[in-house]
């Protein structure tokens, strides 16, 4: 999946659809945070969501125990998305690529770009979704009714 694909809604309609398990690198405790509020949707529409974050591994959050980094999450992983600056992104490549299964896709959050990381991931196959927010995607893409896309 590339970020100027004609069919990208397309792309990402079917990811969102077919992903089950959601990694959250970042995940926040500070609910006035997207790190929080974003993971918060998404175990509200469903997803099992995974929360990852160095500074709180061992606390729980959104009903799971927060992982210290992405090779403690046990289990395979639909999609890693990503909650750290762009400068950072990199650092967390190569534990991507370590996971086993590797996830289907990386999705770094609105704001969010490195051209380099995404490279490297879909050379081995990863899908990519970059500077765009899960959640205002899943609501455009997926909730056709736009009363429960206020709530949340």
């Amino acid at each position: 999946m590339h970020d100027d694909d004609t069919n990208l809604d397309e792309d990402l309609r079917r990811l969102l659809r077919t992903a089950h398990r959601i990694a959250v690198v970042g995940a926040s405790s500070r609910q006035d945070r997207p790190a929080f509020r974003v993971p918060a949707y998404l175990v509200r529409h469903g997803y099992e969501v995974l929360p990852v974050n160095t500074r709180s591994a061992g606390d729980e959050l959104h009903g799971r125990t927060v992982a210290a980094d992405l090779l403690q999450v046990e289990g395979a992983v639909d999609i890693v998305d990503v909650f750290r600056r762009s400068e950072d992104v990199p650092t967390h490549v190569d534990e991507i690529l370590a996971m086993t299964p590797l996830p289907r896709a990386v999705w770094l959050q609105l704001g969010i770009r490195n051209d380099a990381a995404a490279q490297r991931l879909r050379a081995a196959g990863i899908e990519v979704v970059q500077d765009r927010c899960i959640k205002i995607e899943h609501r455009r893409l997926l909730v056709d009714d736009a009363s429960e896309a206020d709530r949340g």
